[in-house]
């Protein structure tokens, strides 16, 4: 899969849904909970970008590998070049390359004479208390050197291994003389910290390297899954987002797929170099004593029992924060857009009041939640490190003293440093839990929306269609029980104007939400050119369509990018042509840089006459074949709305056009218009032919006449 098929909305990214789930949302369960595992679902998106994981996790596991070496050098230089030197010399009969001139002689370690090298007598560098002594006669046959003495005044040390005790005549060595037996050491002890540090410098590059591949693929996940977020929302119903509040998804966008990059970047990381580091230390342990290392197994269950009772107690709590999150953020959206009348009603201390309640419900909940990962974070890690160390110390001391001393001390550093390394992965662990369960719980949500059903958006464009409009005894229920529209059933032919009429919640827009399929009829059809508009992408059958409603939206952007809304095929004459005809080159022509003029959001520095002006030569610049106005003139004056009609008139010329007005004397020269109650069309005519009727229109068109009415 190419960057660019990741980064298209829509396109290359429902693929990392490994557990089957299909685009269009059926995948989905009762209930709104996401289908399949959240697991399996994050590591199929993982699994999108592989490559820098894979090559990432490889760095990680050699570094383990060359860190994980550390304490076998160090019990080397130990045993074989410090504690090493106690062991039995020759007397040489000349020098060497590892020989030691000692008063007059010169002697060689015994693992380093080589086989078939004449030996001389044998003599043995042993400690006794802060002194070293060169033994001169024969070892005793079984000691052990488990105690050593010396003789007050005489050269001797007296060795004890249980019971027995020797009495053998020994040479005390200067400090000078000590060092002479150590000098064969020295380049073999640098040879090794040299190789130690360079293992060190290797493991540190491959650390660098595995945190930035890993990094950059999270980073290129949730890139990846922002915009499948995002292109999920634009293929979603507009049901949804009359239903749930804008924070709500906000949310979701943001922080829910933060938590997840931290999934990836923090949890991830930890998680899996603990994990291969946990594996290197046990195989180490093994290496050096099987019967400790079997002990040492013992933490795996209990690190398994830890992880399943910090979810089983923090998964609730993580599921309000993260609901609570949401809410807050859906408060503050709200309030943002309805300051006017938070501040104009004097609603400012009711809304801060709820606002302290849900930030105090936050609270509670992340204090709760602090407590548990206190409860189960790092004190008990401690705890059980001690426990483990008491035990290591202990086993050491019973086979030091039972079995004599079998137990080097490169050995007790290698495991004493092994134990230590050992915890740090536990720790690792222990600390990212919380983050984890954040990571899943936002997951799930993320998942939800995923998930839900919705229209994929189509590519390509359709003909320009006629634009005849036929309802048959259509039927539409926003919430399943109760029907809104009950029966309706006209027809228009191209060019022809049609308005809808009646008192608030009759129905009007509610005929044009079916009619740009922004919801679908509960029974019967709707027909464009003689096609069921159901048959037809959603987006290609808005393409010739426009509107203009009675709340006109504004992008951030400018007056003209406003009206083109980025469309290519729209040029710049289109743009000022469109603004001229609804006369907006009269009525913007104050602004300082025209029509580059700077929108800020929802065009809040614009009067509700100006966006609307806007909104209209949107509408146009599209030359829609079929054309909405949705109480479109009630913001605007007089004036105003006079030279828009006047520019109307000219532009409803071979365009079918919807007007759903309060205002009748703007509909008087419509070809049609219906009059909706409580769902159903009661009336149907032209203006004068339902004047004449004097029926529910004629009332509506008295009332706002005053009393005059002219026919």
């Amino acid at each position: 899969m190419t960057d660019a098929e990741r980064d298209r909305p829509g396109g290359g990214l429902s693929g990392p849904r490994p557990d089957g789930a299909r685009g269009d949302g059926s995948g989905a369960r009762k209930g709104g909970r996401p289908s399949g595992s959240v697991g399996r679902r994050l590591f199929g998106y993982a699994m999108m970008f592989k490559a820098p994981i894979i090559a990432a996790l490889v760095m990680l596991s050699v570094s383990v590998v060359l860190d994980s070496t550390g304490p076998f050098i160090a019990k080397r230089m130990i045993d074989r070049h410090i504690v090493g030197v106690q062991e039995t010399w020759y007397r040489m009969p000349g020098p060497g390359p590892d020989r030691v001139r000692f008063r007059g002689a010169w002697y060689e370690r015994a693992s380093y004479v080589a086989p078939g090298t004449t030996r001389g007598q044998a003599v043995r560098l042993v400690e006794a208390g802060r002194d070293f002594y060169l033994v001169t006669a024969p070892w005793p046959q079984g000691a052990a050197a488990d105690s050593l003495a010396v003789a007050p005044g005489r050269g001797e040390v007296t060795v004890q291994a249980g019971t027995q005790r020797w009495v053998v005549p020994a040479v005390r060595l200067t400090r000078d003389e000590l060092f002479r037996f150590y000098q064969p050491e020295i380049p073999r002890l640098w040879r090794l910290a040299a190789l130690y540090f360079a293992l060190l410098v290797a493991s540190s590059a491959l650390t660098y390297g595995q945190r930035l591949w890993l990094q950059v693929a999270a980073n290129r996940i949730l890139q990846a899954m922002r915009m499948q977020v995002f292109a999920q929302i634009q293929r979603l119903p507009v049901r949804y987002f009359d239903e749930t509040p804008a924070g709500k998804v906000v949310s979701r966008v943001t922080n829910d797929t933060e938590a997840i990059r931290d999934f990836y970047v923090t949890v991830l990381a930890n998680v899996v170099s603990s994990a291969i580091n946990m594996a290197g230390i046990y195989v180490a342990l093994f290496l050096l004593d099987v019967r400790l290392a079997l002990v040492c197994c013992l933490l795996l269950p209990m690190l398994w029992a830890w992880v399943w009772l910090y979810r089983r107690y923090a998964a609730p709590l993580n599921h309000r924060i993260r609901a609570l999150l949401g809410e807050i953020n859906a408060t503050l959206n709200e309030t943002i857009q309805g300051m006017p009348v938070i501040h104009a009603f004097n609603r400012v201390r009711q809304t801060q009041a709820e606002f302290e309640d849900l930030n105090r419900q936050y609270f509670r909940g992340q204090t709760r939640l602090l407590a548990i990962n206190s409860l189960t974070g790092w004190n008990l890690s401690w705890a059980l490190r001690n426990v483990f160390f008491v035990a290591l110390i202990a086993y050491f001391g019973w086979r030091y003293l039972h079995l004599g001393g079998l137990i080097s001390y490169g050995t007790l550093y290698a495991f004493v440093d092994y134990l230590g390394r050992l915890f740090q992965p536990v720790t690792q662990v222990v600390n990212q839990l919380s983050n984890l369960e954040q990571a899943r719980v936002s997951a799930e949500r993320v998942f939800e929306l995923l998930d839900l059903p919705g229209t994929d958006v189509a590519d390509g464009r359709m003909p320009r269609y006629r634009g005849d409009v036929v309802f048959e005894d259509v039927y539409l229920s926003y919430d399943g029980k109760e029907d809104v529209l009950k029966g309706i059933s006209f027809s228009v032919r191209h060019g022809q104007t049609v308005a809808l009429v009646g008192h608030t919640g009759s129905g009007k827009s509610s005929v044009m939400n079916l009619l740009f399929r922004f919801y679908e009829p509960r029974a019967g059809r709707i027909l464009v050119d003689g096609t069921d508009i159901r048959d037809l992408p959603a987006q290609h059958l808005r393409q010739h369509m426009g509107i203009v409603l009675q709340d006109p939206f504004l992008f951030t952007g400018t007056v003209a990018s406003n009206v083109s809304l980025g469309d290519p095929s729209i040029t710049r004459a289109d743009v000022e042509r469109a603004l001229r005809e609804v006369g907006a080159d009269k009525l913007l022509a104050h602004l300082p840089r025209g029509w580059d003029e700077p929108v800020v959001e929802r065009g809040s520095t614009l009067s509700a006459g100006q966006r609307q002006l806007i909104s209209f030569a949107r509408a146009l610049a599209f030359n829609p074949v079929i054309l909405v106005l949705d109480e479109a003139t009630s913001n605007i004056d007089t004036e105003t709305e006079a030279a828009i009609q006047k520019a109307l008139e000219v532009l409803k010329q071979g365009r079918t056009t919807f007007i759903i007005a309060h205002r009748l004397s703007t509909i008087r020269n419509a070809d049609l218009i219906l009059v909706l109650h409580q769902g159903r069309i009661v009336e149907r005519g032209t203006h004068e032919e339902l004047m004449a009727r004097r029926g529910r229109y004629y009332q509506m068109y008295q009332l706002q006449q005053g009393g005059m009415v002219t026919a």
